[in-house]
């Protein structure tokens, strides 16, 4: 029985998993003397955080130990503050203007190519957000930040609350009932939430099988169903009961539940790691609740995050250095590493059984509930991720209008209905769109 589960899991996954393929091997050039003596510095530039950044400069430190004749150094910085880097891990709030415009980055399958590196050719999951993929399927970025939105909770303040934190919620109702007894206990924030446009609105209707963004001749939000104007309806109703507290439209919320101001939060996947090492309590972690009552859920969550690009207009040799870091980022060794320390989800089939390991079940505990949502059931036409027009400028329409639904300003159903109305003007500037 047990072998026959692993079996199915095996499959289910099998859209996660980026299968191997090995570019043919280049002759190698015999090299000038001069040009062996040169050393190499290469700038990686990011926007992770002090935490995962810390976690990032591991995996480097790796690479330049044996690699001294290409150095890769970390800066945390925007892309835009200063010359164009080699390598980029961008968010999607960067891409609107890296996007822009003439090309700023060179394809990675043909960087990876080019160098005759190994490489993980993606085998693209419907459920992860498109953007690092070109018209064709192919990767023009490597998506090493990619997480799904799950539950995470004080397992002290449950228990403080008469909770079995063994038990956490699985359904909105229940969470609403974990709340109502938090509060009882004295707690000032029961819930709160990072990024409630993506987490709320976007993954909560992939989770019980509708669709973001309706199809057609220009794609619109469709957001403004019955689900999402009851399921929002609802979040109002705790604002005014103040179980649900907000504090931004980004990861904002993640420090607070971490100093132990609020007992439950929804976020990335990925923030596990960061919130054991910030919290001074014990963090469980559940899966994205979901409403019993609407048929056919929980469905499947949506992937997404920051990605690895690769600049434009910089030295032959320094691609084959970014090319070779690559490959050593996909090596089962870094893939484990980054899991762990980083919180992302694998990019291939070493990460994925490492996060099936027995031995690293209470460090990967996060990648389980995340692949579990992902591949719940199979991906539909309805619950895909979706490449909709600038993505960044429609979840910033979403966010102001759940505000404004937030401080009463509007009924639920006039804020979504204008969200989809805006959404509609947006131009778009991904790849491939």
């Amino acid at each position: 029985m047990k072998y026959i589960r692993r079996t199915l899991i095996g499959a289910a996954l099998a859209s996660l998993c980026l299968s191997s393929a090995q570019a043919a091997p280049k002759p190698a050039k015999a090299a000038a003397p001069a040009a062996e003596a040169q050393s190499a510095e290469i700038e990686l530039v990011h926007n992770l955080g002090a935490d995962k950044g810390a976690q990032l400069q591991k995996l480097v430190d790796r690479y330049n130990a044996a690699n001294p004749q290409a150095r890769i150094v970390v800066h945390e910085r925007a892309w835009n503050a200063g010359p164009l880097p080699t390598l980029m891990i961008l968010g999607e709030d960067d891409l609107p203007q890296f996007l822009s415009g003439a090309p700023r980055y060179r394809p990675l399958h043909q960087i990876m190519k080019d160098a005759g590196e190994r490489f993980e050719t993606l085998k693209p999951p419907a459920m992860m957000t498109p953007t690092a993929l070109d018209a064709t399927g192919r990767l023009v970025a490597l998506p090493v930040g990619l997480g799904t939105p799950v539950l995470y909770y004080n397992v002290q303040a449950f228990k403080e609350a008469g909770l079995n934190p063994d038990q956490p919620p699985k359904t909105w109702q229940d969470l609403q009932k974990t709340l109502g007894q938090l509060v009882a206990a004295g707690q000032t924030c029961p819930y709160t939430t990072t990024q409630p446009s993506w987490v709320l609105v976007e993954n909560t209707s992939a989770w019980h099988n509708e669709p973001v963004v309706a199809e057609g001749k220009k794609s619109s939000l469709a957001i403004n169903g019955m689900l999402e104007v009851k399921h929002v309806a609802m979040l109002s109703s705790w604002v005014k009961a103040r179980y649900l507290q907000f504090f931004g439209r980004g990861d904002e919320a993640a420090e607070h539940f971490a100093k132990g101001e609020c007992a439950v939060l929804t976020a990335s996947s990925s923030a596990w790691p960061t919130l054991k090492r910030q919290a001074g309590f014990e963090v469980g972690v559940a899966t994205l609740p979901h409403h019993a009552e609407y048929y056919g859920a929980p469905q499947n969550t949506l992937a997404d995050g920051p990605a690895l690009w690769v600049g434009a207009g910089h030295k032959p040799a320094e691609y084959k250095a970014a090319a070779r870091f690559v490959s050593m980022w996909l090596s089962g060794e870094s893939q484990v590493e980054w899991q762990r320390n980083a919180g992302y989800l694998p990019l291939n089939k070493a990460g994925l059984l490492a996060s099936e390991s027995r031995l690293l079940a209470s460090d990967l505990q996060n990648v389980r509930v995340a692949i579990g949502q992902l591949t719940n059931k199979p991906v539909t036409t309805k619950s895909r991720a979706s490449s909709y027009p600038q993505q960044t400028a429609v979840r910033n329409i979403i966010n102001e209008e759940l505000e404004a639904v937030w401080a009463d300003r509007k009924p639920t159903k006039l804020a979504l209905d204008n969200a989809v109305e805006r959404s509609r003007s947006v131009s778009c500037t991904a790849p491939g769109c």
